[in-house]
């Protein structure tokens, strides 16, 4: 089937050339690579060979339906009617951004199809005229990345943020190429002789391996690390400019591995994570830990299994590949249907862009909710709470539920009576004091509240009282 989906795209591109002058073809293919690698569906990957013919062909939707069935006819109007996001007046770009995560709502893997799209044409950028080049990457770096990162897909938010950087930042790409990039190759080779020695430890303890491999830190993101004011620039003070990864079959051996390599080596103070225990929201896990290696030299190690690993790469695609997802999940918009918790931030998108008409508003609610980093805060029982960087109490409050928001009146975080304007940090442990007999939040909790969950109700009840 899919062989067939090729042989119909290529007759419909027949005689069209990309910028670079290659067939067009060329560009479905390896969209339809991409969504294979991820190890998506049959349906995704024929979407992918032909999610350009009814706009740039002489093919339709409905000649996509008689050859290949309603499922992929609808995710390629999917991507048909995402048409291309640009920067044309804010009330279009808006106006763009709402079709995206309406139709990610509608089947999860319209977005997918997007983002190898969006892959492939940053591979090909350099054909296109320099201000299309900074347009292209820097709605890559703002939009596509930041939902790949959204949805747990660390390879292509990596790919993605790459392949964007020397067109939004050429001086800093340039100062990464050349100062930076030679102590990661240094680095990568002690790296080497740290999996040479774990290797024969983990064979004497008959531990089965699927792979060990160092993986050096990808540039963007280490660029966006030594900008911090903590590290100024100083690369000596990152300890995974190349992290090293172990992959091994169970869970139970994660943990082992983890064991001997302590053994081996004295672990850092504080540098020791199991979110295998307690995953990230996006649903990474992994346990992590740093050494002090051979000759005293620090070294992050990754120990996880191949699922986690998939899931690392992949995030929400890998569901795929382990046969996690069935008709009704694809439709997060669909009737008595909850969507899984690392989902529902896409649900709550669509409900409240319902209720956001003002353009500006929604960008900076957008700014705030999807593309600003995030944090996650832990409840007092361990669960993990996802929120955006510089989120508050309040914040946290009302993503927990809206009567403890409405009726917050204190919090303690980390054990310590805290104001509900205090900025929250990564990993800190948040409870919420309750006053049942406060009648609605107040109206200056809006200065400082964040998420358009927690500003949205202040408003409707403030309004009510």
């Amino acid at each position: 089937m899919i062989r067939l989906a090729y042989d119909f795209a290529e007759q419909a591109h027949q005689g069209q050339a990309r910028k670079s002058g290659e067939p067009y073809i060329e560009h479905p293919l390896q969209t339809a690579i991409t969504l294979a690698k991820m190890g998506l569906d049959q349906d995704t990957i024929i979407a992918g060979l032909l999610h350009d013919v009814p706009e740039d062909t002489k093919f339709n939707l409905v000649d996509v339906e008689k050859n290949f069935g309603p499922e992929v006819a609808n995710l390629v109007a999917g991507i048909t009617k995402l048409g291309i996001i640009k920067y044309r007046g804010i009330e279009k770009y808006a106006e763009n951004l709402r079709k995206m995560f309406i139709s990610m709502a509608q089947d999860i893997r319209i977005i997918l199809i997007k983002m190898a799209d969006r892959l492939h044409n940053l591979k090909t950028l350099k054909y296109l005229p320099p201000e299309k080049q900074k347009r292209i990457a820097q709605e890559s770096l703002e939009i596509y990345a930041s939902i790949a990162n959204r949805l747990g897909m660390g390879q292509i938010k990596g790919e993605i943020e790459d392949l964007a950087f020397p067109y939004v930042l050429p001086e800093e790409y340039r100062w990464m190429k050349e100062e930076i990039l030679p102590k990661i190759e240094l680095k990568m080779e002690h790296v080497e002789q740290v999996i040479k020695t774990i290797r024969k430890e983990l064979a004497k303890n008959r531990i089965q391996i699927v792979s060990i491999h160092g993986r050096p830190k990808r540039l963007y993101s280490l660029y966006k690390k030594l900008i911090k004011p903590h590290y100024n620039r100083d690369v000596s003070k990152i300890y995974d400019l190349v992290a090293t990864r172990i992959i091994v079959t169970s869970v139970a051996d994660c943990y082992k591995v983890l064991g001997i390599l302590h053994q081996l080596w004295k672990p850092l103070p504080g540098r020791i994570k199991d979110y295998i225990a307690q995953p990230k929201p996006n649903g990474y896990q992994s346990l992590h830990t740093t050494i002090f290696g051979p000759e005293g030299k620090i070294v992050e190690l990754q120990i996880r299994t191949n699922k986690m690993h998939e899931q690392a790469e992949y995030g929400i695609a890998a569901h795929w590949h382990y046969k996690e997802w069935d008709k009704k999940n694809k439709k997060i918009a669909g009737k008595g249907y909850t969507p899984p918790e690392k989902l529902k931030w896409i649900q709550d998108l669509v409900n409240w862009q319902k209720e956001i008409q003002d353009s500006q508003q929604y960008l900076t609610s957008l700014t705030v909710d999807v593309f600003k980093n995030r944090i996650f805060v832990l409840t007092p029982k361990g669960d993990v709470i996802d929120l955006p960087e510089e989120a508050t109490p309040v914040d946290f409050a009302y993503h927990v539920h809206t009567y403890i928001g409405d009726h917050c009146s204190g919090s303690r975080i980390n054990g310590q009576i805290a104001s509900l304007d205090t900025v929250l940090k990564n990993g800190d442990v948040v409870e919420i004091i309750t006053d049942k007999n406060r009648k609605a939040p107040s109206r200056d909790w809006l200065k400082f509240a964040k998420t358009q969950a927690a500003r949205g109700k202040i408003r409707n009840r403030a309004r009510n009282h």
